[in-house]
């Protein structure tokens, strides 16, 4: 009979901790469901200024995000040589430094240049002397006291020496001198090398005393005005682009200021790395933007109708994004969203068939997640 009762009673102890850890369960997992769950008297519901509305559809536009850097035309960029070579006199130029159009970039010295002069003025004395000629054969040709062999002989000296002069004079406009104003009282052996644009310096690869020969470039002269954006666009992002296309540059170091650029040309070349090169003017031209620096930019991008939710309806918490849906009797759920692109104080939900139907917390949604935590804490 004892040993019956001690039975009897081990069982009862098993059942009542079966049942208690029912119980223990059962609370867990109502814990767990109502963890995401706030209820708000009615005057907290006022206070919070809580409205209610549902997912919406709107035309979303999305930033493509891109990177380059400054680049400037080849026709702005100017590389100045020596056309018939010669030993540098003189220049004061250093990178940087500002130029204008017509300014002495260097003085340059050779005997070439002397001789080039001596010819032109030998000549030309001699072209004076070669056109009497031509003019006594031609008119004593006309009355047949000469023969034909001896005009044309005179002729042909004639135009030769003319050819000779129009060379010359060429030649020396090559290197900067004015043939009107070269004669035998001022031959100089030196000459001035003149800048074609005004911009600044971007190279200088001479020292005074040093020859140079005419493949070789003195300086680099770089024309800002018209610099470019030269972004790198990746071939699945081309056919997003096109020309006169609106885009928002910036630096790294100022990234606040932002500077309006358009597409002008996109390059139809795909390189190894699968990008190409798209070219953008700068609208308004800015001196403190210098080649080879680096950009970043933004270009919007036309996008299509897709479900939304104004800003104010999404809260983050623990680095993900929530709403609150509205349950019966002033109780909310927090559900998970995942946000897309936002324009205009709308942002994509692109789980929006999660939330299907439901209304949804608009205003006044950090007063429940602050409710909510609150609770959560106690």
């Amino acid at each position: 009979m004892k040993r019956l009762v001690i039975i009897i009673n081990i069982a009862l102890f098993f059942v009542a901790c079966g049942k208690k850890k029912t119980q223990d369960n059962a609370k867990t997992t109502q814990a767990v469901a109502n963890e995401n769950m706030v209820m708000l008297t009615p005057e907290q519901y006022k206070n919070a200024g809580i409205e209610t509305g549902k997912l919406d559809t709107k035309n979303i536009s999305s930033v493509l995000k891109l990177n380059g850097k400054i680049d400037v035309p080849p026709q702005n960029m100017i590389s100045v040589s020596v056309p018939l070579g010669g030993y540098l006199k003189s220049t004061k130029l250093l990178p940087g430094m500002h130029i204008v159009k017509g300014d002495v970039l260097a003085v340059m010295e050779d005997p070439q240049y002397i001789q080039l002069q001596q010819d032109y003025l030998t000549a030309k004395a001699q072209f004076t002397f070669n056109e009497s000629e031509y003019l006594r054969q031609k008119e004593l040709n006309e009355n047949k006291a000469a023969s034909d062999k001896v005009f044309q002989q005179a002729q042909a000296t004639y135009r030769s020496q003319q050819i000779l002069i129009n060379s010359l004079e060429q030649k020396l406009k090559l290197i900067g001198l004015n043939p009107e104003k070269v004669n035998s009282s001022n031959i100089s052996r030196s000459i001035n090398i003149y800048s074609p644009i005004s911009g600044f310096v971007s190279a200088v690869n001479v020292n005074i005393g040093k020859y140079v020969t005419p493949s070789d470039v003195l300086f680099v002269l770089i024309n800002p005005s018209d610099i470019h954006l030269n972004l790198t666009v990746f071939d699945k992002d081309i056919h997003k682009l096109s020309i006169g296309q609106k885009v928002i540059a910036y630096t790294n170091t100022y990234p606040d200021k932002k500077y309006d650029c358009e597409i002008i040309l996109i390059n139809k070349d795909i390189s190894n790395e699968n990008a190409t090169q798209v070219h953008c003017h700068f609208k308004q031209y800015d001196k403190s933007l210098l080649p080879g620096m680096f950009m970043n930019a933004d270009i919007e991008i036309a996008g299509s109708n897709t479900t939304v939710l104004s800003d104010d309806a999404i809260v983050r918490f623990n680095n993900k994004h929530y709403i609150f849906t509205t349950k019966d009797n002033k109780r909310f759920e927090m559900t998970e969203v995942q946000p897309g692109n936002s324009e205009n104080g709308f942002t994509e939900i692109l789980n929006g068939d999660k939330i299907g139907n439901n209304s949804i917390a608009v205003k006044g949604a950090y007063s429940l997640l602050m409710a909510l935590k609150n609770v959560m804490d106690e």
